[in-house]
């Protein structure tokens, strides 16, 4: 059997609801597993998947998250399915996220904004959040963009979480 994970992408900014989306299967249906987790706390569940002839089929599911008791920012979303014969967790996908409500108090959404010649995060922050010294949300939105605060480059586009 095997998992392919196309939703969510990784580093993706994600709220309380994790849409987890991708293609499983290589038997005729299996049941597959899901965990979101930080290491401290975790959502876990299951779905089915296979196309009822030995392929692979599309899957979808919502993950609610909101009343899990997450202290960091950075989740780990994870497909598997686990063996009959000994509980292993086998072919696992693992995909990390930054969970926005985290981040930006009653996070819902995010704005894309492009850095230009001359911007800082603290002036960036000013203009999104009205307060310069909050650009540490701006720096916890974008790992993958963003991995010196004092060095950000004109043309990188980078994640402005909204509430």
């Amino acid at each position: 059997m095997s998992i392919t994970v196309q939703q969510p992408a990784p580093h993706d900014l994600v709220g309380g609801q994790v849409l987890v989306a991708g293609l499983a299967g290589g038997a005729f249906e299996a049941q597959f597993n899901y965990r979101v987790h930080e290491g401290h706390d975790e959502v876990t569940g299951a779905f089915m998947a296979g196309d009822g002839v030995g392929g692979h089929g599309q899957f979808q599911i919502s993950v609610d998250v909101s009343g899990a008791s997450f202290t960091l920012d950075r989740l780990f979303v994870e497909v598997f399915w686990v063996s009959p014969e000994d509980g292993e967790e086998l072919d696992k996908v693992v995909v990390p996220v930054v969970y926005g409500p985290l981040i930006v108090p009653g996070y819902r959404v995010h704005q894309e904004y492009t850095i230009k010649p001359g911007d800082t995060l603290s002036a960036i922050s000013q203009q999104f959040y009205g307060a310069a010294n909050l650009f540490p949300r701006l720096v916890r939105a974008n790992p993958h963009v963003i991995t010196d605060p004092n060095l950000i480059h004109p043309g990188d586009v980078i994640r402005v979480p909204q509430s």
